[in-house]
């Protein structure tokens, strides 16, 4: 089939376009068809995008499926998958339908609630998807609005605070890459991703102002583009807009914001950062590590002292993607496996920690860590779910989160054994943090009077953890259905990055000589 990613981009959207053009009222016949329509949407997309996964061939290191034709002004709609982008899009489509069942309890503007998670839908996916500069922007920034009106129209108290945060923080990082791509187009003269991944951008050092700029213009670009991907990550210290966002946003809007657009980030340096701009990488390696590092351990040592299970998870989040960055910055197998392989995992993981708090919070309303204790006398099945989840959080042998950390601790060894050595005590740390939430909550005397009522998990509920369980365990066991799709992808990627490196050394001797 020709236009099998547009298909897949574009289901949900048009379910986004019926829902809006076709519901009319908010009586509770039309909020359940709305919810119907956008469960059977996300669950159809997920279903041809299995069709994608089947026919992906994971020896083949270009990109596969892909479709190209000209667009408004001359620019040009181009999509492909590669080994690097296919897991992600099926993490997106797999994890959408469990987020829409998750939101069955939602009762307020219940069509425009869908629309915005069918819309945000189909702009992740052209994220992954898209083999064009200016298409891939456009799909970048347009996913800060749906996500914006989610928090700001269905979140929290101080929802308005944190949905500007989120979209201030967000698109100021992103105008410098849009400076950089303006930029490239100059330089290269086309937006076509792949032809700009073979391009070679200026490494001459030059003085701006007194200041050496070593690596040059490459070295500027990967600037620009990494202020995007940091924040989007995020990173520290550019994070404090996480916790606010998740704190504030309804549970299915935290369950996207750390299951998959946080995922963007990590993406866009593999896309962009290491094979555009290999110097400018190289310049900034060991700067990118020890961020990373810090963010482990400090987020981690935060995370300590919150008394919002929201907010915990949320800082244990910006400690995971530390290990994402160290890990892609590396540059070598290991770490970039271990990269990929910790954004999946941590997609299914920490999108069930926030459906697990999800779950509390609609039975009390409050997500205060104090306001619980003894739940395992009422709620056995869910003090068992979330024991899971925590364990795998933590990184329990037999759990998709082993694996990632600890290949991206491997990658990080050969690279700097100092940052290594931080890094790994934020192995140490996320279990204390992570099993002191679970003690305060789960086990203890039932003492607190309104916890005398609580009801277990529901089957629909039940339903939902199901599938991502089935998934940590799965990949937990057999990594290798991981690793065989994205190895050859990425070790095409490190040859590149080692050969465009010693190119550009070679440029350098030469005009040194000159």
């Amino acid at each position: 089939m020709d236009n099998l990613l547009s298909i897949v981009t574009f289901i949900p959207a048009i379910a986004a376009a019926i829902l809006a053009i076709f519901l009319r009222g908010d009586d509770p016949a039309a909020q359940r068809n709305a919810k119907w329509l956008a469960l059977i949407a996300t669950s159809v997309t997920f279903l041809v995008s299995l069709f994608i996964l089947a026919q992906f061939d994971s020896a083949d290191t270009g990109f596969q499926f892909v479709e190209e034709r000209e667009w408004l002004m001359g620019l040009t709609y181009k999509m492909g998958v590669d080994g690097i982008s296919v897991l992600f899009v099926m993490l997106t489509t797999f994890m959408m339908p469990l987020v829409i069942a998750a939101s069955w309890e939602v009762s307020t503007r219940v069509k425009e609630y869908m629309i915005a998670f069918l819309l945000l839908e189909t702009l992740m996916l052209g994220v992954f998807m898209a083999l064009d500069l200016v298409l891939f922007y456009l799909f970048f920034e347009a996913g800060l609005i749906p996500m914006f009106l989610i928090i700001g129209i269905w979140g929290g108290k101080n929802r308005i605070y944190a949905s500007f945060k989120f979209f201030l923080y967000t698109f100021l990082g992103s105008v410098l890459m849009l400076v950089a791509m303006v930029a490239m187009y100059s330089d290269a003269g086309t937006t076509d991703i792949p032809t700009l991944m073979r391009h070679s951008f200026g490494s001459e050092s030059f003085s701006v102002l007194g200041i050496q700029i070593v690596g040059g213009m490459q070295t500027l670009l990967f600037l620009a583009f990494f202020a995007s991907f940091a924040v989007k990550m995020p990173m520290w210290p550019v994070h404090t807009w996480l916790p606010d966002a998740h704190v504030q946003a309804p549970t299915a809007g935290s369950v996207v914001l750390a299951a998959i657009l946080l995922k963007m980030g990590g993406y866009g340096f593999l896309r962009f950062s290491l094979p555009m701009f290999p110097v400018g990488a190289e310049v900034l390696t060991p700067l990118v590590l020890w961020m990373s590092a810090i963010a482990i351990v400090y987020t981690s040592l935060v995370a300590l002292v919150q008394e919002d299970m929201k907010k915990l998870i949320a800082y244990s989040s910006v400690a995971h993607m530390g290990y994402v960055t160290m890990g892609i910055f590396a540059a070598n197998q290991q770490g970039i496996d271990g990269a990929i392989f910790q954004m999946l995992s941590h997609g299914f993981i920490s999108g069930a920690l926030f459906l697990c708090v999800g779950v509390i919070y609609d039975r009390m309303h409050t997500r205060e860590i104090d306001a619980y204790g003894g739940l395992v006398n009422r709620m056995p099945a869910y003090a068992l779910i979330f024991m899971f989840f925590t364990m795998a959080n933590v990184g329990l042998p037999g759990t998709s989160g082993f694996i990632g950390e600890f290949l991206t601790l491997m990658g990080i060894f050969q690279v700097n054994t100092w940052v290594a050595a931080v890094a790994t005590s934020g192995v140490i740390l996320s279990a204390a943090y992570a099993l002191w939430l679970y003690r305060r909550v789960v086990f203890g005397d039932l003492i607190k009077e309104s916890l005398r009522t609580i009801s277990d998990m529901t089957r629909r509920e039940k339903a939902i953890f199901a599938p991502l369980v089935v998934m940590t365990l799965w990949l937990g066991v057999y990594p290798s259905v991981v690793t065989d799709i994205i190895g050859p992808s990425v070790e095409a990627l490190i040859q590149n990055y080692d050969m465009a490196l010693a190119d550009g050394a070679s440029a350098t001797q030469v005009a040194q000589a000159e």
